[in-house]
């Protein structure tokens, strides 16, 4: 079976003139070589593609792949995380994690929200303020926190992010919509510990495989920057006994809603009550095997890069009937 690889390498942009924060969510080549080297392992064959331009010149070239394993995160737009699942569908050619529906509706954190909490999940109360008149509106209790619709890898989250004023919700709402041209999310902010949990399979087939809390030095907010320093700032430690079922129960059935595949994260915090609410989901989550969140709180639980690829590979296969 040959298994062609898609990601948003992120050197390739930065030698185009993007920023760092621009490429923030994008992969180094260092991560793309060790899927490759997993997928060898497992007796595939592999083909580095690249972005969706890539992807889009190989397929006009008449080029085709068995499966792909695709980790694209995409560029422009909040459909960006859909491109290359949708362009795979329109050519028949079926891929790793979950398809454009999924990818779109997740990447707007207001619309996932929506979703699980339907199903029943605890969320945050929170309003999407799109214009700069509709902070009148806002009925929320304060404390709150502010953060663009659809980003992730947590750009846009400073420390300015929770407000406790009218004025600093204006001022944090208006730097949002103008640095981002997105709405702003704004939601009352949940005080309590922060977790993430790992999934992976889908539907009834789905499993939490763990799951880690999140512990920022000085209450800083897990912001880019803090992420792409995490071993300065942050201290990651397994699901204690006495909240790791409530954690895992919260995220396999916010997954579900979702109609997420293959595997994730899902994001979690504690209300001011210590209640598990849902934050977000991340169905196209990092696989770096070192530094990247799912990888890390994986090995906590026994489970070695490898092995989670396996993992994610025979869930793929089991759901596509490969």
């Amino acid at each position: 079976m040959k298994i062609g690889i898609t990601y948003d390498l992120r050197s390739w942009y930065i030698d185009r003139g993007y920023s760092m924060e621009d490429t923030a969510e994008f992969d180094k080549q260092e991560t793309v070589d060790a899927l490759d080297e997993s997928l060898r392992k497992m007796g595939f064959q592999t083909e580095q593609i690249g972005n969706s331009f890539q992807v889009i010149e190989a397929l006009a070239a008449g080029k085709k792949w068995d499966l792909v394993f695709n980790i694209a995160e995409g560029l422009y737009g909040d459909g960006r995380e859909s491109v290359i699942p949708a362009i795979l569908d329109q050519y028949k050619i079926p891929y790793v994690f979950s398809g454009p529906v999924v990818m779109g509706l997740s990447l707007n954190k207001h619309l996932t929200k929506v979703i699980v909490s339907a199903a029943g999940v605890p969320v945050s109360p929170g309003i999407l303020i799109s214009v700069i008149g509709d902070i009148d509106k806002c009925e929320l209790e304060f404390p709150l926190f502010v953060k663009p619709v659809s980003e992730g890898t947590g750009k846009g989250i400073t420390e300015k992010s929770l407000v406790h004023t009218k004025a600093e919700l204006r001022k944090m709402v208006e730097w949002v919509i103008t640095r981002f041209n997105q709405p702003a999310l704004v939601e009352e902010y949940l005080p309590g510990r922060e977790f993430t949990v790992g999934i992976v399979g889908s539907g009834d087939y789905a499993e939490a495989i763990g799951g880690m809390e999140v512990i920022c030095s000085d209450n800083l907010p897990y912001s880019v920057e803090v992420k792409e320093n995490y071993q300065q700032y942050c201290q990651y430690k397994p699901l204690d006994s006495d909240i790791a079922d409530e954690c895992k129960k919260v995220a396999i059935d916010s997954w579900r809603a979702l109609g997420a595949v293959d595997a994730g994260r899902v994001d979690l915090k504690a209300d001011r009550f210590g209640k598990i609410c849902f934050i977000e989901a991340n169905p196209l989550a990092g696989l770096n095997p070192i530094h990247s969140d799912l990888p890390i709180l994986s090995r906590m639980y026994g489970i070695e890069y490898q092995n989670l690829m396996e993992m994610i590979m025979k869930s793929a296969r089991k759901r596509l009937n490969l």
